[in-house]
């Protein structure tokens, strides 16, 4: 119940072309490197938030079900700019692009995020997190073999699955602010 959200979240069809371009110019040992930094990233982001979120709820004074509705109307932007495109900013590479832009946002951005803390207070942190470590173990193992996947699958291959995945995205969005509204209303 658990990994399919996020592995919507994540969106590897997404991250997979974006890295290919960054790291184009890279040795195969630099590659390597960043996609270690790009998963140690995440995972530290994501394990910190959820270390931190319902701290950070206590002290906003924020709901579960407030986060659900925030959450899911940030998932649901993101799903639609995903779907109807958006202009293709320029990456230029830099020293830590593991980290920054591969880490976070691009692995773990506001769509992971929103969905780990949903999904915490639904099916509980062990069957969360266990989800979040299969995902992002798929994420190192789609990196690592980024171009043979591109190949395989094609660029227009890749795009057309990324705008699945952006309904996919949609839907849960919808899903989470109607059980937040559902459960404040109660």
């Amino acid at each position: 119940m658990t990994f399919i959200p996020i592995f919507v979240a994540i969106d590897i069809f997404i991250v997979l072309p974006v890295f290919i371009s960054i790291t184009s110019n890279f040795s195969e040992s630099r590659k390597k490197a960043v996609i270690r930094e790009s998963i140690i990233t995440a995972v530290a982001v994501s394990l910190a938030f959820v270390a931190l979120g319902e701290a950070i709820f206590t002290i906003l004074k924020i709901t579960a079900d407030d986060f659900k509705i925030a959450g899911g109307a940030i998932l649901l932007v993101l799903s639609i700019i995903e779907l109807i495109g958006r202009g293709k900013e320029q990456r230029k590479p830099h020293e830590a692009v593991g980290v920054v832009p591969i880490g976070v946002p691009l692995i773990v951005g506001p769509a992971v995020l929103a969905t780990l803390l949903v999904l915490i207070d639904h099916y509980g942190i062990i069957p969360t997190v266990v989800s979040l470590v299969l995902n992002l173990l798929i994420v190192w193992l789609a990196l690592s073999e980024a171009e043979g996947i591109t190949r395989l699958i094609g660029k227009n291959g890749i795009i057309a699955i990324s705008k699945v995945m952006a309904v996919f995205l949609a839907s849960i969005a919808v899903m989470m602010i109607r059980i937040g509204v559902e459960n404040i209303v109660r």
